[in-house]
């Protein structure tokens, strides 16, 4: 009675394992049955917008249900799929403002690295460094030499406290040793048309939205944010030739709330990078000014937690506040 007892307790105990095991298999399997929101902490019709809905397109139509698009501020985005269960339901397009917004802003009600389980990345975005075509500095070593022999005289455009010109800007100054003016804009659009008419001097601004300007001489790029050149701009070197390690790209990819099956991450992934591989969505990526991000979670999770550490630096020195 006693073998037939404990027999029994064993039997118990290894279903009582097993079955975790099994509930997280069928989750996957059965994921997603219902629609899933990706949280988007851009507005829409922005380049991350757009790249959000193609990702979302393409996994509605692989898994058989709806991934809708929400569009919140960076912060708050962030937060509601923290706050959300872990179930694979709330996504977040992860960008670089949030790896530096763990720093930039102290009050955050939550740990961006600890909180957001990394899914997939999708995109790297390049920068070129550009000027008013008065400026007489043609080359990134020339505008060095500009702006220290006239410190303090040369205004830096950028769309915003804590926006992409503006770090990617700062970032320049320290490894640079120059010293500008930041002039924050309520957006990309009016820090150019202030550039164009020559009322500011200098912007880092992405590619993509700057390039018809710089093909009709309307300003004149000095360099690129990348750490290599771009076909788009085969032409133009990287900041990083005349400024060694320099390097700043926005990113993007995908994120849950932390403690999500890792099955359900792992599905994930493939979808993306499955996406990443098709023809057009490659193409489409290309013409929004980026290039696919390839890689596993881990991987993924590895780009966040440098970048993090990185622009954490960057903001302490600089002492940068938010607005």
């Amino acid at each position: 009675m006693a073998k037939l007892a404990r027999r029994a307790f064993l039997r118990a105990a290894m279903s009582a394992a097993v079955l975790p095991a099994m509930c997280r298999i069928g989750a996957a399997q059965t994921y997603p049955s219902r629609p899933v929101r990706i949280m988007v902490g851009v507005p829409a019709g922005t380049s991350p917008d757009i790249q959000a809905r193609l990702i979302g397109q393409w996994l509605s139509e692989r898994l058989g249900q709806p991934f809708v698009i929400e569009n919140r501020p960076t912060n708050i985005a962030a937060e509601a799929v923290v706050r959300a269960p872990a179930d694979g339901y709330t996504l977040l397009q992860v960008a670089v403002a949030n790896a530096w917004n763990a720093s930039l802003y102290n009050n955050l009600n939550f740990n961006f690295v600890r909180d957001i389980a990394p899914i997939a990345s999708i995109s790297r975005n390049p920068g070129v460094m550009e000027v008013n075509p008065g400026v007489p500095a043609k080359t990134v070593p020339e505008f060095i030499a500009y702006a220290k022999a006239n410190p303090g005289k040369i205004n830096m455009a950028s769309s915003g406290i804590g926006g992409v010109g503006h770090i990617y800007g700062e970032l320049f100054k320290m490894m640079a040793g120059v010293e500008m003016l930041h002039v924050p804009f309520r957006g990309a659009p009016q820090a150019l048309t202030d550039l164009i008419s020559g009322r500011v001097h200098v912007m880092f601004d992405s590619v993509v939205s700057s390039m018809e300007y710089i093909r009709t001489g309307k300003l004149r790029p000095l360099g690129v944010t990348t750490a290599k050149r771009l076909e788009m701009l085969p032409h133009l070197p990287t900041i990083g030739e005349f400024v060694p390690g320099y390097e700043a790209s926005a990113w993007q990819g995908l994120g849950a709330p932390r403690n999500t099956p890792s099955d359900i991450i792992e599905r994930l992934n493939g979808e993306v990078n499955a996406a990443l591989a098709d023809t057009k969505i490659k193409a489409r990526l290309t013409d929004l000014g980026a290039s696919v991000l390839v890689g596993s979670s881990a991987e993924f999770a590895k780009l966040i937690a440098e970048e993090t550490d990185k622009w954490a630096r960057l903001i302490r020195a600089a002492d940068l506040k938010p607005e």
